[in-house]
């Protein structure tokens, strides 16, 4: 798929998701690029679905979707998060606030609908809830998290990281945005020693490819 095509799918779905365009756009690139021929995609922190939506288009209807997300909007940003997260969140008149990134569930189910992907599985709560759902077995060859702060990307390495497919994509939206969320990833992956080396796209996405899975 060319860069051209890339653009039109920002377009199509640029209702469903609050990433700006040349961002987006990279996304896509990063996924296009590295994605594994096979396993899942799962974003956690989707708000209206948009990137979700994409990702389903580009690479088709043969995989399972897994979207996580509260629907209620981010938890409470907690001081490891940053002054800069805390006040953020405290602004609850700013334009970027986005009603603390709220969204309705049926905005990511429409999203998923305009893509034509058929094995969609939209999960409603709190990761620490949610995330022990993930299907046993299963490999994911994207993993893109849009946590925001510490303890929401913790619990969605923790959990997921194992079910990687070796060179499997993941996606950090946060990590140069948040304190936390930077340093949720490194904590994790120092604990784990996973030799993963932190990568960034032309316009500044942040990704790693996932070092060989412990067994399941």
């Amino acid at each position: 798929m060319f860069d051209f095509d890339l653009h039109r799918l920002y377009r199509k779905y640029r209702q469903h998701t609050m990433i700006p365009q040349p961002v987006f756009v990279d996304n896509l690139r990063l996924v296009r690029n590295h994605a594994p021929q096979a396993g899942a995609v799962v974003e956690c922190g989707v708000w209206r679905g948009g990137m979700s939506g994409a990702v389903a288009e580009l690479l088709g209807p043969q995989r399972d979707y897994y979207l996580f997300d509260s629907f209620e909007g981010l938890p409470e940003a907690q001081p490891i998060d940053g002054a800069a997260a805390l006040a953020w969140q405290r602004d609850t008149s700013s334009p970027a606030y986005f009603d603390n990134c709220r969204a309705e569930m049926e905005h990511a189910g429409r999203a998923m609908r305009m893509s034509g992907a058929p094995r969609v599985h939209i999960v409603k709560g709190w990761f620490a809830d949610t995330l022990k759902s993930f299907p046993p077995g299963e490999r994911i060859a994207v993993l893109r998290l849009d946590g925001d702060w510490y303890e929401s990307t913790m619990q969605c390495l923790t959990e997921l990281y194992p079910r990687m497919c070796p060179n499997g994509l993941i996606i950090f939206d946060d990590y140069y945005a948040w304190d936390g969320c930077a340093l949720a990833v490194h904590d994790y992956f120092s604990r784990m020693r996973l030799p993963c080396r932190m990568q960034q796209s032309r316009r500044g996405v942040s990704y790693t490819l996932a070092a060989a899975p412990r067994e399941l």
